[in-house]
């Protein structure tokens, strides 16, 4: 399903005209880590997330902000082998304001665009919430430090 959801992103998100990335578990996962995948994450222009939400087959439902995250739109859609979330110009709420969230690295992987590991890493931290922080702990370098015995 995660392959399949995967080519279904890349297709619906052929025609756009601004960078995407998937973030979150599946980007996580696609760089090698081990983790759950519930839905895909994508990050988008608001114009290329209007105009994936106009042409989308399935069902388009457009979500509210919280006091965290605000996108323009945000929007989950069914119809594809997982849920896909939609963030256009998403903005995380800062110490400093609103801040774009918009990676400054798009590496291909899977048949998608995500953003590098310590770009990623960076995202899920910033993000704060405990699964963003678990997810960013396994993007972490492995210990390699020799233990003194």
């Amino acid at each position: 399903m995660f392959g399949a959801a995967l080519a279904q992103v890349a297709a619906a998100l052929r025609p756009a005209r601004d960078p995407w990335w998937v973030i979150g578990s599946a980007a996580v996962r696609l760089h090698g880590a081990e983790t759950s995948v519930a839905d895909i994450d994508v990050l988008t222009s608001a114009r290329d997330a209007a105009r994936l939400l106009a042409d989308w087959p399935g069902v388009a439902t457009i979500c509210g902000a919280s006091d965290r995250f605000r996108s323009h739109p945000f929007a989950r859609l069914d119809g594809a082998a997982l849920p896909v979330e939609v963030m256009g110009d998403l903005e995380l709420c800062t110490a400093n304001g609103w801040q774009p969230v918009r990676p400054l690295t798009r590496v291909a992987q899977g048949g998608v665009f995500i953003p590098d590991r310590d770009a990623l890493r960076a995202i899920l931290r910033a993000f704060g919430r405990e699964k963003d922080r678990a997810r960013a702990a396994l993007l972490d370098p492995p210990d390699t430090r020799l233990i003194d015995g």
